[in-house]
């Protein structure tokens, strides 16, 4: 608001200043009126008559003075100029908006890391494998391909999310079972394909995120686990699948590591 009354102010000093200098000339204008009526001191009458032109000469001047009360309205018209000002108010609004949009984001909960559960069995259908560390990967995903072709093939539909079972490693490879929950038995398996339960009993709960190669970090903080905690595992662990690793970009598996306890 002091900006406008700043502009105001200007506005209003110029036409005080045109005002003053009208009065001014209108005050030394009048004079020579009176020099005019000086001239009745003659006493004849011839000279009386010729009054009425001095008597004319006042009359521009009475004209002359509505031009000063006309003068005002210029300056009466520069003052609303401010009284629109509206404007700051306007802008002191758009103040509360980024304050409602300050809301703090849902805090992430970590994932369980050494949670104990227990493991229920599940009828499963599963298939051995063995696979180099280098492939490793690419040997899972055709096992459960296998599988899945299989059940898909018989219209049998998965009770539960794909499962591996490590049961031997070495520096060079491992061992495993690829496992599919289902309600019912399919038919007709391959000689290398089965029927049978799912791992059972107390074990630890670990989450993985990321990729299958970048594994060993879950592994290698599962090892301090148990060392810190001065457990045993038994000689195998399980991998669930919680997202498909057959439709699933690599790097954004999650996948639920059990290790059972002796």
């Amino acid at each position: 608001m002091n900006i406008f009354r700043r502009f105001a102010m200007a506005a209003l000093i110029p036409a005080a200043a045109m005002s003053f200098g009208l009065s001014s000339a209108l005050a030394q204008t009048p004079s020579p009126a009176p020099a005019a009526s000086a001239s009745p001191s003659s006493t004849s009458p011839s000279s009386t008559s010729p009054a009425p032109a001095p008597s004319a000469s006042p009359a521009p001047a009475a004209s002359a003075s509505p031009a000063p009360a006309a003068t005002p309205s210029p300056a009466a018209s520069a003052s609303p100029a401010p009284a629109a000002s509206p404007a700051p108010a306007a802008s002191a609004s758009p103040s509360p908006p980024p304050a409602a949009a300050a809301t703090p984001a849902p805090v992430q909960t970590a994932d369980p890391f050494g949670l104990e559960t227990t493991l229920e069995p599940k009828k499963v259908v599963m298939v051995k494998g063995t696979a180099n560390w280098d492939s490793a990967f690419d040997t899972l995903i055709d096992a459960f391909k296998a599988l899945n072709t299989l059940l898909d093939k018989q219209g049998i539909k998965h009770a539960g999310n794909s499962m591996i079972v490590y049961t031997s490693t070495d520096d060079t490879g491992f061992t495993f079972l690829a496992e599919i929950p289902v309600e019912q038995d399919p038919k007709n398996l391959p000689k290398d394909m089965s029927v049978g339960k799912s791992p059972e009993g107390k074990a630890l709960k670990f989450v993985h995120r990321g990729s299958y190669d970048n594994m060993d970090n879950t592994y290698e903080a599962i090892t301090n686990h148990l060392d810190d905690k001065r457990l045993e595992a038994k000689d195998t662990f399980i991998e669930e699948y919680l997202t498909d690793p057959l439709k699933t970009a690599e790097d954004k598996l999650v996948i639920n590591v059990f290790v059972p306890l002796k």
